[in-house]
């Protein structure tokens, strides 16, 4: 046994001084290790970091273009909007200015009109007021005067009727008070109350519109 154990220590002897070095170079080696593995995840962790800034970039400037577009739509909205109005009310203003140069052509001889129905009026007079019995061949100047005022009559209240202006005579029909003008309430046997017995003046109207009510008298109940 003695010399068995020799026999090992004679082995390991020239070996030990090898075990020695590795052991003394093995720390070394670990730390370089470690230092590079420490590098390594450093590495790793800075460039997630950098992935991770990356990503958060995109996402701020993301959200700066999404506030930006949504503020670029509602401006876009509001203009569309005040377009829009814009556009309505330019249209009614056209519409009410084309309604005001209609009524204008319509009704700007109104007054012109007015002043013409006292000549008619005279012309109605004239030739109710000729004797109808003195309108003979034995007084042809007679017949020729009242023959001149009815042809003058009739063809004055043609050029009235050209231009719009019609006349009232509404013997006979319901009483409106938009038409006519009522000067004596009176009952008439025969007749309908609230009916016109009577016009005193013949009324007129331009395109629809009483120019001048037709002065007259109404049936009422007895």
């Amino acid at each position: 046994m003695a010399a068995v154990a020799q026999c090992v220590r004679g082995a390991l002897r020239p070996r030990l001084p090898l075990l020695s070095v590795a052991l003394r170079t093995s720390p070394r080696l670990l730390c370089a290790a470690t230092q590079q593995k420490n590098t390594g995840q450093n590495l790793e962790e800075d460039q997630s970091l950098s992935q991770n800034e990356q990503k958060v970039e995109p996402s701020s400037a993301e959200k700066l273009l999404a506030e930006e577009k949504a503020k670029l739509e509602e401006q876009l909205k509001e203009v569309t909007e005040k377009y829009k109005r814009a556009l309505a009310d330019a249209e009614n203003i056209r519409q009410r200015s084309q309604k005001l140069v209609e009524e204008a052509k319509l009704y700007g001889i109104q007054s012109f009109c007015k002043d013409l129905l006292e000549v008619a009026d005279i012309l109605e007079k004239a030739t109710e007021s000729v004797p109808k019995e003195e309108i003979k061949d034995e007084n042809p100047h007679l017949k020729s005067l009242y023959e001149g005022l009815v042809m003058t009559e009739t063809q004055i209240q043609k050029v009235f009727k050209k231009h719009g202006l019609l006349r009232l005579n509404p013997v006979g029909a319901k009483f409106d008070p938009y038409e006519h003008e009522a000067l004596f309430h009176s009952p008439v046997e025969g007749q309908e109350p609230g009916t016109v017995a009577l016009v005193s003046k013949i009324g007129y109207k331009l395109h629809g519109r009483t120019l001048r009510p037709a002065l007259v008298g109404v049936v009422k109940e007895a």
